[in-house]
Order: structure tokens, then C-alpha cells, then sequence
């Protein structure tokens, strides 16, 4: 196959599995991810997001929720919304506060793009596998979202029936073969800008720290 060839094949797979460019950063010392960790009294349970484009309805991302007995974290793979009050170590998001969970999944729905957001309840076994491996796996190249989540997926007791994907949507119809899935859609109507909302959201905690800090 010609260097040309190559090239379109590599464009037209980022065009179809739609992830972005990896945004992360200098990922985080074990310190402030240890100070960071969350555990959600709730159910032990994986949340599977899809962000799908609201004009032609083509998946455009793929991450993970996991909320595991030891801490929740989302496995993010060439993802574009990062915190800087969230660490962040090879594509997987510390401290999922609830706080953190709402935002993230607001961050990505805009008047371009909505999520849908599908649940199942695990044992305490495999979601807590499920961190592992996500820790594991990243960093991810870009496109390679739904490929690197359905992957990691394919490897959990009971998750055996979900197959190697580079779709966002089809990822997600597979997921919601599973027995017990719930399935729900968020829009929103923000801004395009993704940038903009995490502007707003860190100053908002910006400031709910400063009043913490002079008792207001």
C-alpha cells in the first residue's frame, strides 16, 4: 500500500470514529491522585458515553464511568474535556465527584452534539477489573476511543458478547444488548465550545474555594 493510500485510509478513520485529539497534558503525580480519589456510595456499576453529532447522527466519542468499591473514575480516551482540578494519569480521570460527573456530562452536550448514556450494574469484581485495565491501557491515540473502550469491555466477565469497534454507535448498540442497561439522552444548547464551559466551571470552583477559605 502507497504512503497515499495509507494517509486516506488513517483520515477516513478518524473521520468515522470521530474521537478527538488527545488534549492530555503532563499527567499527575500518584500524590495528587491519591488525594483526589472519590468512592460513590452507590451502586458498583459502568456507565458507558457516547457523544453523537445531532446533524448527520454519527458517534463522535466513547468513554467510561467506572465506579468501582475502591474510587470512580472515567476512562477517557483521546478525550478533550480536561480539568485542571481533576488529575489525570494515561487518559483516566480522578476524583468523579458528583459535581465532576454532572459537568462532564453537560461539557458534552451542546447544540452540536448530545450524549447518551447507558448504565449496568457489575459486580464489585469487575468494576473494580475494569479500573485496572483502564489504568493499564492508556494513553490512546486519537480514533481510537471506541476501539481502546470496546476492548477494554470485551475482557469483563459478562461483557464477552461485546466485539473490537472503531464506531462510537455501534459500541453503544452492542452495550445496550446487555441485560438491566439503562439508557437515557442528554442535550443541551451551550456554545460549540467546549473551552468555554470548563472556563466556567473552574471558576465557579474557584470561587466556592475562596469562600471555604474565609468561612463565607
Amino acid at each position: 500500500m502507497g504512503f497515499r493510500a495509507i494517509a486516506l485510509a488513517v483520515c477516513a478513520a478518524i473521520t468515522l470514529a470521530g474521537c478527538a485529539a488527545n488534549t492530555s497534558g503532563v499527567d499527575s503525580t500518584p500524590e495528587e491522585i491519591a488525594a483526589a480519589a472519590y468512592r460513590h456510595p452507590g451502586p458498583t456499576e459502568l456507565t458507558l458515553y457516547t457523544m453523537i453529532n445531532n446533524r448527520s447522527g454519527s458517534g463522535a466519542h466513547t468513554s467510561l464511568l467506572i465506579n468501582a468499591p475502591s474510587q470512580r473514575v472515567v476512562f477517557d480516551p483521546a478525550g478533550s474535556v480536561r480539568l485542571r482540578a481533576v488529575p489525570e494519569m494515561r487518559d483516566v480521570l480522578y476524583g468523579i465527584t458528583p459535581q465532576v460527573k454532572d459537568f462532564y456530562e453537560r461539557a458534552h452536550a451542546r447544540r452540536t452534539y448530545h450524549v447518551r448514556i447507558q448504565t449496568i450494574q457489575v459486580s464489585p469484581q469487575v468494576a473494580e477489573a475494569a479500573l485496572r485495565m483502564a489504568e493499564a491501557r492508556g494513553p490512546v491515540a486519537s480514533a481510537q476511543c471506541s476501539a481502546s473502550t470496546s476492548e477494554l469491555l470485551s475482557k469483563l466477565p459478562g461483557f464477552e458478547s461485546i466485539k473490537s469497534t472503531w464506531y462510537p454507535n455501534n459500541l453503544a448498540d452492542q452495550f445496550a444488548k446487555l441485560p438491566g442497561v439503562t439508557d437515557r439522552k442528554l442535550y443541551e444548547n451551550d456554545e460549540d465550545d467546549k473551552a468555554i464551559a470548563i472556563a466556567e466551571f473552574e471558576a465557579r470552583q474557584a470561587g466556592n474555594g475562596q469562600m471555604a477559605q474565609t468561612g463565607q
